[in-house]
């Protein structure tokens, strides 16, 4: 039983020939071997032989070694598990080996107490946010997130909300408590025509070295939440799924770490493109 983490160097941070050259050696979680069956011979017909190996991290060997951590399939960061079973025959046959890969996750924790986030986002914001001096239209836009604290095993929900314009106005600057979906985004104002709404989860892999140091950002999963020319002061329900093997517990270790964030994507007709990010934390809850 063999479970490691790969790390790889991205080619934009180091270089192409050094991000071949300079990779990370890979990071041991566990490795156990044991012995089945004895030398002998297995009688024809079908033999099943039971077995059990101890889901155990190794002894540490450094203040950094992680000890067990849940599967992941990331770009540059790949946690995985192993099982190997090889058959050594007689001296005119080659050994006969197989593979196969198990995957490890976390037992349930408490839940994490929530973490709100409410923004609005205009062009005042997304200037002070050092979104550049090209001329954008006049917009105002409502996001929420009911927390930022997200457990993996529950979708991110949102509901649907009719708000009349007069009620808009009054209540877009105040924290709507009777109203509070886990995800929701609402167009209150908008001069120009709206092509498409879009929430995106990205990752944000790091991972370093003596050789190098490499953080980048790339996308898992990309959902339409509105397309056209969206109502004004109404809620868009938000859904979103995540996915097993692309998604984990946030983890931060010496010599990598795996975190996750939200973009809320509003693209205009002019191909114009508004992003409100949030990071948020992922943990194996309840």
């Amino acid at each position: 039983m063999e479970g490691s983490v790969n790390l790889q160097l991205s080619s934009k941070n180091v270089g192409i020939f050094e991000a071949f050259s300079n990779s990370i050696k890979p990071i041991n979680l566990i490795n156990t071997s044991i012995e089945l069956v004895p030398p002998g011979k297995i009688p024809v017909g079908v033999t099943e032989i039971p077995f059990e190996l101890p889901l155990r991290a190794r002894q540490a060997v450094s203040p950094g070694y992680p000890g067990l951590l849940e599967t992941y399939h990331g770009v540059f960061v790949n946690i995985m598990y192993t099982l190997k079973c090889n058959m050594k025959r007689s001296f005119l046959n080659k050994p006969v080996n197989a593979s196969c890969q198990f995957f490890v996750q976390y037992r349930q924790q408490e839940a994490a107490p929530l973490k709100p986030v409410r923004c609005e986002i205009t062009p005042a914001s997304i200037r002070a946010a050092g979104g550049g001096t090209r001329p954008m239209p006049h917009f105002q836009v409502y996001a929420e997130i009911n927390s930022t604290v997200c457990a993996l095993d529950s979708p991110l929900t949102g509901k649907v909300t009719s708000l009349p314009p007069p009620v808009c106005l009054v209540l877009q600057h105040s924290v709507v408590i009777q109203w509070s979906p886990a995800l929701q985004i609402r167009v209150d104002e908008c001069s120009v025509p709206i092509r498409s709404i879009e929430l995106q989860l990205v990752r944000v892999e790091t991972c370093g070295c003596a050789e190098g140091y490499s953080k980048d950002a790339t996308e898992i999963q990309n959902i339409q939440i509105g397309e056209g020319d969206v109502c004004r002061a109404r809620d868009i329900p938000l859904y979103m799924v995540l996915p097993r093997l692309f998604t984990c517990p946030t983890t931060t270790t010496p010599h990598f770490k795996i975190e996750f964030e939200l973009n809320i994507a509003v693209i205009f007709d002019d191909d114009y493109l508004v992003t409100e990010n949030f990071p948020i934390l992922l943990l194996r809850s309840k």
